[in-house]
């Protein structure tokens, strides 16, 4: 089937209105269009949305994930990990660059980009130097659905190796609430009690689920 037609349409449009005139499944064609050059991608796209919800969970699902919906090929996979890893880079380079309390909608928006739907709990410190900015960002716990191991003992030994003189704390919830747990109440009383031992201060302990995300700092637990 020729689709060359509908093709140039599409592009067209985008050169005419820009992407807020075009629907999520749209938008998936137009990068689609660059890997598969003969296909039409319209339902490729639309059943991208439809197994992953929406344009994030897409990009943010992993290869072996994206191959198991029909019509996705490695070549479509990789291309969707790369659109993905340049979204993560360019949010990572705004809060490498400066301060992450001037950048915190930044921060924020690469924690979602990367957390919000993970499959599996992960435990991040964000390592600041003296002037706040990022360091390193390290994983301290990989775990299972809804538990990583922690050791506070580990993340203020990794501080003192990188010279770090701040942290910010950061977790997922895959079950998609970000609300804190007793557990993650009293892990981060305990990080903030061995940090404060090498005068390492906790900026925030940030929980990030796709419903949303919680700082513990603003409301009052950390």
């Amino acid at each position: 089937m020729d689709n060359s037609g509908h093709r140039e349409r599409l592009r067209t449009r985008f050169l005419k209105s820009g992407h807020d005139a075009f629907a999520d499944h749209e938008l998936l064609e137009l990068l689609l269009m660059g890997v598969v050059l003969r296909r039409d991608v319209k339902p490729i796209a639309k059943a991208l949305l439809s197994r992953f919800g929406n344009l994030n969970a897409v990009v943010a699902a992993s290869i072996p994930e994206l191959t198991n919906v029909d019509g996705v090929g490695e070549s479509i996979a990789i291309h969707l990990k790369a659109v993905h890893a340049i979204l993560l880079r360019g949010e990572k380079e705004n809060i490498t660059k400066q301060p992450v309390l001037s950048s915190w909608a930044s921060l924020l928006n690469y924690l979602k980009l990367d957390l919000e739907h993970e499959k599996r709990e992960q435990f991040r410190v964000l390592f600041l130097d003296k002037k706040l900015r990022l360091i390193k960002d390290e994983m301290m716990g990989d775990g299972t659905i809804d538990h990583a191991p922690v050791y506070p003992r580990e993340i203020a030994r990794r501080a003192l190796e990188l010279s770090s003189s701040s942290v910010v704390l950061v977790h997922n919830h895959p079950s998609g609430d970000a609300k804190p747990s007793p557990q993650d109440i009293v892990m981060t009383k305990k990080i903030i009690t061995a940090l404060e031992q090498i005068e390492v201060k906790v900026i925030d302990h940030i929980i990030v689920g796709f419903e949303g995300s919680v700082s513990m700092k603003a409301i009052g637990l950390c």
